[in-house]
C-alpha cells in the first residue's frame, strides 16, 4: 500500500536530512531522481525543511543547518569548497614570507595552509593534523604540532596542554576558522575545547585573519568565540547584508571578499 501524500513527504524530508548528514549538500535534480519524484516537489520539501531550520537553501539544493552538533568532516570539506579555496589563496596572498604564525583547526584553514606551500620562512604552529601534512615536508617551513587529544572526527589537536604549548607563542598571525556567525557578529563554535583554543590563538597573535564562507551566516552553533570587532582582517566570498559590512566597517576590521560561486542563492536554475 502506498504512503498519503502527507507521509510520503515525511519520509522524503527525514531521508533527505540523513543524507545531508553524510554528505553535506544535496542537489534538487540528483534528489529527485533518487525519490522518483518532480523537481517541483523536492524544491517543495526543502523549502519545509528550511522553513523548520533542518536545512540552508542554496543555489540548486541544500545544505545542512545545525545548532548543536557539526557536520562530518568529510562532509564539512564538500561545503562550499570553491569559496574555500579562493579564501585559503587570498589569505596566502596576505601572509608575507618570514612570519609565524598559528592555524587552528577546520577546512577553510587547511585551503590557506594548502595555498602557503610556496612561502619561504614561516613558523607553523598548528593543532591540526592536516596543516601539518600539508606543510611539514616543505624545507622553507618550520612546522609546530602541539600536543594533546587528537579528535577523531578530523584529525585537531584539544585539551589543556594544547592550549599551554599556544600559549607560550607570541607570533605575527593568527589565522581561525569559525562554525557559525550571527547577525550580531559573533563568533560561534561547537567544541568547547576548540574554543578555548581558538581564544588562546587570539590573545597570542599580533594579528588575527577570520576564514570563513558566507555560508556560515546561516549556520547556528552554540559556544562563543568572540566577535568580529576582535578581528583585524575578515576574508570571505561575500558579505551576506549590508548591515554586516556596516558592523565590520564600524569595528575597523578589514573585509577581503574573494567573490565565487553564490552559495546564498536560493534560486534553482
Amino acid at each position: 500500500m502506498s504512503l498519503s501524500p502527507s507521509r510520503a513527504s515525511s519520509y522524503r524530508q527525514t531521508e533527505i536530512v540523513t543524507l545531508l548528514r553524510k554528505s553535506g549538500r544535496v542537489a534538487v535534480e540528483e534528489l529527485a531522481a533518487h525519490f522518483g519524484v518532480t523537481l517541483q516537489t523536492i524544491r517543495r520539501d526543502l523549502n519545509e525543511l528550511s522553513e523548520a531550520r533542518r536545512v540552508v537553501r542554496v543555489h540548486g539544493g541544500a545544505i545542512v543547518a545545525s545548532g548543536v552538533e557539526n557536520l562530518a568532516y568529510e562532509a564539512r570539506q564538500l561545503v562550499a569548497q570553491p569559496q574555500k579555496r579562493l579564501i585559503g589563496e587570498a589569505a596566502a596572498r596576505y601572509i608575507p614570507d618570514n612570519a609565524s604564525l598559528f592555524i587552528n583547526i577546520g577546512t577553510t584553514t587547511e585551503e590557506v595552509a594548502k595555498a602557503l606551500v610556496g612561502h619561504s620562512g614561516l613558523l607553523v604552529i598548528t593543532n591540526n593534523m592536516h596543516v601539518a601534512n600539508e606543510l611539514y615536508g616543505k624545507e622553507s617551513i618550520e612546522v609546530f604540532l602541539t600536543g594533546g587529544t587528537v579528535r577523531r572526527s578530523d584529525g585537531g589537536i584539544v585539551g589543556a596542554v594544547t592550549v599551554s604549548q599556544i600559549e607560550q607563542f607570541r607570533v605575527d598571525f593568527a589565522v581561525i576558522g569559525t562554525s557559525a556567525i550571527d547577525s550580531k557578529g559573533t563568533l560561534l563554535d561547537f567544541d568547547i575545547r576548540e574554543v578555548e583554543i581558538s581564544r588562546a590563538i587570539i590573545e597570542h597573535a599580533r594579528k588575527i585573519l577570520l576564514v570563513a564562507d558566507s555560508s556560515k551566516f546561516s549556520r547556528a552553533a552554540p559556544v562563543r568565540i568572540g566577535t568580529l570587532s576582535e578581528i583585524n582582517v575578515f576574508i570571505t566570498d561575500r558579505l551576506p547584508s549590508p548591515a554586516i559590512a556596516a558592523m565590520c566597517e564600524a569595528w575597523e576590521v578589514e573585509v577581503i571578499e574573494t567573490g565565487g560561486p553564490d552559495e546564498g542563492n536560493t534560486t534553482d536554475a
